[in-house]
């Protein structure tokens, strides 16, 4: 095998490293990388410290400033506003179980004694858990008020973690499109309403009401499915004992 060799080559005469030395050389680069890297970061930190700190502050007044916040002005809000929509609520529970309602649906929304109604609620109480159940509850006023354009906009404004209060909201709101001739604004409505949470109440409500609505739109097919659905998925439901004669309607 041919061996490749230099032209010229000489033996050196300087006296090779030993080990030692050459760990003593390759400590002391590293040392010495570490004070450059090291004088650097000063360097950086003495020329930004009024930024790093101001960084470290905002922070600081960011976390403390919050909990400051949730403790001495969110919670004596939320306790405020629960004792003002008690009062509110109380008279739209009068409401529901009365003949005359209309006058006490209107001093739910409009307060009375002293008390605010859902309307100031919503209005001082923003962003409480009782700002958003006057929002729900102010809906179902309107729509028990037949005002339901105001009925859609507050409902349409009800967001809640409730997964069944946000159901019958999306459902009210079917209700008001098709008392003002909507249908088909409703029957979107009842489609969302029957599949925001899957239960024996909420769900076959909807899908029924969507049925029922998606018959005279001529989406007979899709109003068929529906009715089987709600026979098939939920058998023991008020709804199911209503869908054969739809059915046998329907499925021609």
């Amino acid at each position: 095998m041919a061996t490749y060799k230099k032209r010229g080559y000489k033996k050196s005469i300087s006296k090779p490293n030993t080990p030692d030395q050459e760990m003593e050389s390759t400590t002391a680069e590293v040392f010495e990388r570490l004070d450059t890297g090291a004088s650097k970061t000063e360097k950086f930190v003495s020329k930004y410290q009024n930024f790093i700190l101001g960084i470290i502050g905002g922070v600081a007044f960011v976390v403390l400033g919050y909990l400051g916040y949730e403790q001495f002005v969110q919670q004596p809000k939320e306790r405020e506003s629960v004792s003002e929509l008690n009062q509110a609520q109380y008279y739209f529970d009068l409401a529901v179980n009365s003949t005359n309602s209309d006058s006490l649906y209107l001093r739910a929304l409009n307060g009375g004694d002293g008390k605010y109604g859902f309307l100031d609620i919503i209005e001082n109480y923003s962003g409480t858990a009782a700002a958003k159940l006057a929002t729900y509850s102010a809906g179902m006023s309107y729509l028990n008020l037949k005002d339901y354009k105001n009925a859609i906009s507050y409902l349409d404004q009800f967001d809640a973690d409730d997964v069944l209060l946000s159901a019958l909201a999306k459902g009210a709101i079917g209700d008001s499109f098709a008392q003002i001739g909507q249908m088909e604004d409703a029957f979107d409505y009842y489609v969302q309403a029957a599949g925001v949470n899957e239960n024996l109440f909420s769900t076959p409500k909807y899908l029924f009401k969507a049925a029922t609505l998606g018959a005279i739109l001529g989406k007979e097919q899709v109003a068929l499915g529906y009715l089987k659905r709600i026979k098939e998925e939920f058998p023991d439901s008020r709804e199911a004992r209503l869908v054969d004669v739809q059915i046998g309607k329907l499925d021609k």
